[in-house]
């Protein structure tokens, strides 16, 4: 077993939470906003509302991992919660706050276990730091995405 860490970001959105968490439901859009997201596959074509089930690819720095994500807690506008099922061993929730009817805050957590091969090579600390980071880069970018004239 590796090591797991957990990583919460969070970004005020200037769009009501119907509008934010209608950007956030287009799981294949993710790769415009999420960088080291190369990928999101949804697994059940026939879904009319967000898929249970999607296959994900993260590709940085050399290093490339490919698993399933089931979704576990659904709440329209205000929370998703999701874990892997094979592959890299992952979960998280997105939370959505409305401030008041145009205004939105949005609160990522993720975890993630250290595969135990990478455990060695990287200090958790800077590797927190690093990720956490990204992950906030990540979030201003969903900001700035949701906030245009971005249509699906």
């Amino acid at each position: 077993m590796g090591r797991w860490l957990e990583h919460t970001v969070e970004a005020y959105v200037k769009a009501s939470v119907d509008r934010v968490w209608f950007v956030w439901s287009d799981l294949e859009a993710m790769p415009l906003w999420m960088s080291w997201i190369e990928s999101v596959k949804t697994m059940d074509e026939s879904a009319t509302t967000l898929p249970d089930l999607t296959e994900w690819t993260l590709a940085a720095n050399g290093f490339r991992f490919t698993w399933k994500a089931r979704i576990t807690e659904r709440i329209e506008a205000q929370k998703l919660q999701w874990e892997s099922i094979g592959g890299l061993p992952t979960k998280g929730v997105v939370r959505f706050y409305e401030d008041d009817k145009k205004n939105t805050t949005v609160r990522l957590s993720i975890s993630y276990e250290l595969p135990k091969v990478l455990a060695p090579l990287m200090e958790a600390r800077v590797l927190g730091s690093m990720v956490t980071n990204e992950l906030q880069s990540n979030i201003n970018r969903f900001r700035d995405l949701v906030e245009s004239d971005y249509r699906l």
